[in-house]
């Protein structure tokens, strides 16, 4: 083996991180894992994925939560992760569908959120949170739309690491509707429905959220702080795709319906 063998196969989490950044400014698709070589742990993957935060010219506004699949769990000691959300990259519905893009040859999805707006600053330093403590730092609870998205078409065959490195998979967020008086209402009370092209593709609400989103509220609450970037007021967090990840191509439209706290709509162009 050469030497410039040898080093093609160190993992690099400067030069991938570089590699997605300048891709999804671009709006372009990589054509496999930039440098070839994958983050084996969930650590490689955040390391990849906060570089790629302080190189991105715009500000951190939230967080993502997402699922590590069953089959990953023990082996990577994780049952959620962790992406990130960017001020350009959230949109407020309207009554005409909200456009996204989708980057050609690369991966695009919908996904029907329950969505926290923080209401006061997390503290820095505590990294353990119940559902009971998490509770009491939220703001608002808004139903929305996160659309998954990344470059690199094989995100999620890949494996939870390579999701975290590349953004969590997230490409932006649209937010609708408060509900209000969301404590006095059950779980089981908020339902959704997610249709592309006008055929139902999942069904859910908040009550398919491992632990309720408050579970997932608290996993990111510590998480983040573990990671010298504690959640502030008004900061975002999408807590689970409630009814599943639906993939898309520019020119799917996809609607979410809440009922009875509202609709989402929105549609996949071209990057």
């Amino acid at each position: 083996m050469t030497v410039s063998e040898a080093e093609s196969e160190v993992f690099a989490p400067a030069s991938i991180a570089q590699q997605f950044v300048e891709a999804r400014l671009k709006g372009v698709s990589v054509p496999g894992y930039p440098g070839g070589v994958l983050p084996r742990t969930m650590a490689d993957g955040y390391a990849v994925q906060d570089i790629a935060i302080d190189s991105w010219p715009d500000e951190l506004v939230g967080w993502k939560v997402g699922l590590v699949p069953p089959q990953h769990r023990e082996r990577l000691g994780a049952e959620r992760l962790a992406g990130c959300i960017f001020k350009k990259n959230v949109w407020d519905a309207t009554s005409a569908p909200t456009p996204f893009r989708a980057i050609a040859g690369g991966f695009t999805a919908v996904e029907a959120e329950f969505i926290v707006r923080l209401g006061k600053d997390a503290p820095v330093d505590k990294t353990e949170w119940t559902a009971d403590e998490a509770a009491e730092y939220v703001g608002d609870l808004l139903i929305g739309v996160e659309i998954a998205g990344s470059p690199l078409a094989t995100i999620n065959q890949l494996g939870p690491p390579i999701v975290a490195s590349d953004f969590g998979n997230n490409d932006g967020q649209i937010l609708s509707t408060v509900i209000e008086n969301w404590r006095e209402i059950a779980w089981e009370d908020m339902p959704s429905e997610t249709f592309i092209n006008g055929v139902s593709v999942g069904k859910g609400g908040a009550f398919s959220i491992p632990g309720s989103p408050l579970a997932a509220l608290a996993f990111l609450l510590g998480h983040v702080a573990s990671r010298g970037r504690p959640l502030k007021k008004g900061m975002l967090v999408t807590t689970g795709a409630s009814t599943g990840i639906h993939d898309v191509a520019a020119g799917d439209q996809a609607r979410v319906d809440f009922v009875p706290f509202g609709t989402v709509a929105c549609v996949a162009i071209p990057a």
